[in-house]
């Protein structure tokens, strides 16, 4: 169970501390037309360094996933076992929701707290809920090119050949670029937990009919990248194909 426990752990400290910088912190009014705050720059941030704390803390128990799109993509890529698949995702939902939770209880702690606006509780969406407006197929290609690379980054920075102590901060800035990619498409999801843990606390109908876009591209994205880099980076794989081409020469 230690396994399981860190995964929704690292889940909740991502949503929480990713999410929750967008919700109190990346604005701030200070008078009339005066604010501080994160801003774009910060939330970006804020997301990676959940993630670059969290595998350093958590990764030597459980792999550090805290997103089931990095353990469909880890699958694929032969790093990870099905057999622990829906486990690692149940645990990863359900840490996912607590800290949407959590977010919720804290944000109506303020008078005159409302969940207003397109991305209400830092939730993503396309269309209407596309924070500069792109369309559907615009946020699904943006959510699988920038889950796709993110898996990329995970798998290649963690393969054995790779220098070894700096996989959290690879995997942290890579997140970091993510959002400042994203967070004008989508509001940047590439993880289908934080996205259900926010949208069921937001009060929007609308947001949790567009979540199946975030369950769905995450995972393609990520799954077509653990193909990839199996089928054409991985050193194992290499060592398997020369092995097998050594002996059918013979």
């Amino acid at each position: 169970m230690k396994k399981y426990l860190a995964e929704a752990f690292g889940t909740f400290w991502l949503v929480f501390g990713g999410c929750g910088s967008a919700i109190f912190a990346a604005a701030i009014p200070t008078g009339e037309n005066n604010q501080l705050g994160l801003g774009f720059l910060g939330v970006a941030l804020a997301f990676g360094l959940t993630v670059l704390t969290g595998v350093y803390a958590l990764g030597h128990i459980s792999g550090g996933h805290f997103n089931p799109a990095v353990s469909f993509g880890l699958w694929a890529a032969k790093r990870f076992p099905k057999s622990e698949l829906l486990p690692y995702v149940i645990s990863q939902v359900v840490g996912g929701i607590i800290a949407g939770l959590a977010l919720s209880i804290i944000a109506n702690g303020k008078p005159g707290f409302a969940l207003t606006g397109g991305n209400p509780l830092a939730t993503n969406g396309y269309g209407d809920h596309s924070p500069m407006g792109y369309s559907l197929w615009a946020c699904l290609l943006a959510e699988v090119i920038l889950t796709f690379f993110f898996l990329i980054v995970i798998i290649g920075a963690t393969d054995r050949l790779a220098p070894s102590g700096f996989a959290g901060v690879a995997i942290g800035l890579a997140l970091t670029l993510i959002h400042l990619i994203g967070i004008p498409i989508t509001n940047t999801s590439v993880n289908p937990a934080r996205s259900t843990g926010v949208a069921l606390f937001a009060g929007n109908g609308e947001i949790l009919g567009q979540l199946w876009l975030f369950w769905f591209a995450p995972i393609v994205g990520a799954i077509l990248a653990g193909y990839v880099y199996y089928s054409f980076f991985e050193e194992t794989r290499r060592v398997k194909v020369a092995t097998s081409s050594s002996f059918d020469g013979e």
